[in-house]
């Protein structure tokens, strides 16, 4: 199982009090980025949000991505996600970024693709459409597209329901050969299945603790083995995303995670993924989740809903992951814990879980390309 770190540039309510919480937030997560390739994990995922305002600030992933190309050395920059609707992103502009991110990286680069986070998002492209599955539909008609812009000398041409183009070269083409490894993010079992008919690999941020592992990979390892790839080669691949937390000792690691806002963090996701089933019970915005104090921190550990603890538990953790079947575990890192707390985690992890798990030096989306 290879490791990987998600960031979003979460602010969360610092602004409240700190002017420069949003340009404080983002800046951190570079040099978290910075020092997670120092510590041996193989990705970073950067994610491409719009109009949430407390949730995500990081709308322009590729200017993010191509800053950390020149800044880290052989950590994979994977954009989880860019937005390849016409409506937000044409295709072929995509196709370039994409292409000039390889290139800025030396075949680094990630290409994850989604459809964008709730209703709120959405209907800020799209307004006025009544079902957000809509956007499925703009995603089907254009996913395939983007093999032929790398790879076709001269671009044939579209003539789509939602989009169009006449026959261009598409510039430039990707780094060396073939083209970065393709993702989508994907929130239901029909979904993995989906993805992995077209072989793509799977960047799961719905998966919330390991026993939801079963019907991930039972979806995916089953529809993957028959994938038709709309690409070059099959991404045979499950990311998984899980927050951590590690300390020097058990005590620490759940004083720190306690403290992290964890609760108002869950409380935004639903706030604004109002796409993604809503837990029986779960207040509704903007009342919000009770803080969570060592107690409740203790039950999420054993529920395995949060990894956190000394690095001999949480090796233990990922361990569980591992066994589980995960080919990736990413782990999102809560903003109320501060820099240099994180980046202890980062440390930590790096040192004493990711060597004793992840012992082979390429990376497994490399493998997959190489050999295309």
């Amino acid at each position: 199982m290879e490791f990987g770190l998600f960031v979003q540039g979460y602010v969360g309510r610092r602004a409240e009090t700190d002017p420069l919480a949003e340009h404080r937030a983002l800046m951190e997560e570079t040099e978290y980025v910075i020092q997670a390739d120092k510590s041996g994990f193989k990705y970073a995922w950067a994610s491409e949000h719009h109009f949430l305002e407390e949730y995500s600030h990081l709308s322009a992933s590729d200017v993010f991505l191509g800053y950390l190309a020149h800044a880290t050395e052989r950590i994979h920059l994977g954009a989880g996600i860019f937005n390849p609707l016409a409506q937000v992103n044409h295709p072929v502009k995509v196709a370039e970024k994409v292409a000039m991110l390889d290139h800025l990286s030396q075949g680094r680069h990630e290409f994850g693709s989604g459809r964008g986070a709730g209703s709120h998002e959405i209907l800020g492209f799209l307004p006025g459409i009544t079902d957000m599955n809509h956007t499925k539909e703009i995603w089907e008609e254009t996913i395939a597209e983007f093999p032929k812009m790398w790879l076709q000398d001269e671009y044939q041409g579209f003539q789509g329901k939602h989009w169009s183009l006449p026959p261009r070269k598409v510039l430039p083409k990707p780094y060396g050969k073939s083209h970065p490894p393709m993702w989508y993010a994907a929130g239901s079992p029909p979904s993995y299945a989906m993805a992995a008919r077209k072989g793509l690999g799977v960047l799961g941020f719905s998966v919330q603790k390991v026993s939801d592992m079963e019907w991930v990979l039972e979806q995916y390892k089953t529809a993957i083995r028959e994938a038709d790839p709309v690409g070059d080669y099959v991404n045979d691949n499950v990311m998984v995303t899980s927050t951590a937390v590690c300390a020097p000792t058990h005590a620490e690691a759940v004083r720190t995670a306690a403290a992290g806002g964890l609760h108002y963090l869950q409380s935004l996701v639903f706030r604004y993924h109002d796409t993604f089933p809503r837990p029986e019970g779960f207040p509704v915005w903007p009342e919000t989740l009770p803080e969570y104090d060592e107690e409740l921190i203790e039950l999420l550990i054993q529920e395995e809903l949060l990894i956190c603890g000394d690095p001999d538990e949480v090796l233990a953790q990922c361990k569980r992951w591992e066994q589980a079947g995960a080919d990736q575990l990413s782990f999102g890192l809560p903003i109320g814990i501060s820099r240099e707390d994180t980046l202890r985690t980062i440390r930590l992890v790096g040192e004493h879980v990711i060597p004793k798990i992840d012992t082979d030096p390429v990376h497994r989306t490399t493998r997959f390309r190489e050999a295309a």
